[in-house]
């Protein structure tokens, strides 16, 4: 069972979490952060055929047991049944990410947490690339500081609340979300989307990304990104070394 003590105790080891576990917010910004520092965000099985299946016990195998990392269907999914085992009030939500050209994607885009604590709500995501360390507190109209950057909520069309992202002196939306309840299959349809369709970014390129205190590794096709403060350098790479790239920066074989 994925909410037995032996799940928790392996789930714990992947992130190096070793602080104590109390339900509190505290612990839910330490997890979060330890998840983000550890786990990375990928979409490699859908460029090696592996078909990305909603059910826990085979992401948990796939994140946890096979050290590998996942995008947010997986992790998301997988993040909100640890914090609910420990004893967290969470929810899965659904959210609609912002696009270049200005238009949001479907319901289902994308999966996120909500976790109430003292009666108020924190918006929890460790499955979307580059977005924030900690958890963010949903109180609309208030720019809040955040080790990887700036992030405010506001309200937009139709119930919706938006996240936005202090980029370049303006306000960047992310994605829009509401507060509503979801269950892990609602999102099966999407989920096969962003493995199949020609419209979504997950089959272009293979990715996968992970954040440290001070910087991000990111590795694609053919090119490494590597970030540090002020400092970014990127190497260029023939796409036959790609799999002896990722065993390298990420020590992960496929």
């Amino acid at each position: 069972m994925l909410n037995s003590e032996n799940f928790i105790k392996a789930y714990l080891d992947r992130i190096n979490f070793s602080k104590t576990l109390l339900v509190n917010r505290d612990t839910l910004f330490n997890l979060q952060e330890a998840h983000l520092l550890h786990v990375p965000f990928e979409n490699l099985d859908i460029h090696y055929g592996k078909k990305i299946k909603l059910e826990p016990e085979l992401i948990f195998e796939k994140v946890v047991l096979n050290q590998r990392g996942g995008f947010c269907y997986e992790l998301n999914g997988l993040f909100h049944l640890l914090l609910k085992a420990l004893g967290f009030d969470v929810k899965m939500i659904s959210g609609r990410v912002h696009s270049k050209d200005g238009d949001y994607g479907n319901e289902y885009d994308h999966l996120a947490i909500i976790a109430t604590i003292d009666q108020r709500q924190y918006l929890v995501d460790v499955g979307f690339g580059k977005f924030s360390l900690a958890p963010l507190e949903i109180k609309k109209g208030f720019l809040f500081d955040d080790p990887f950057g700036q992030f405010q909520f506001d309200d937009d069309q139709d119930g919706y609340l938006k996240i936005s992202m202090l980029i370049g002196g303006k306000l960047s939306p992310q994605y829009l979300f509401k507060t509503t309840e979801r269950s892990f299959s609602e999102f099966e349809g999407m989920c096969h989307y962003h493995q199949t369709s020609k419209y979504s970014p997950f089959p272009q390129k293979k990715m996968i990304s992970i954040v440290s205190l001070d910087g991000r590794i990111t590795l694609s096709d053919q090119q490494v990104k590597i970030s540090r403060a002020e400092n970014e350098e990127i190497l260029i790479f023939n796409p036959e070394e790609f799999n002896s790239k990722l065993l390298q920066y990420f020590h992960i074989k496929i």
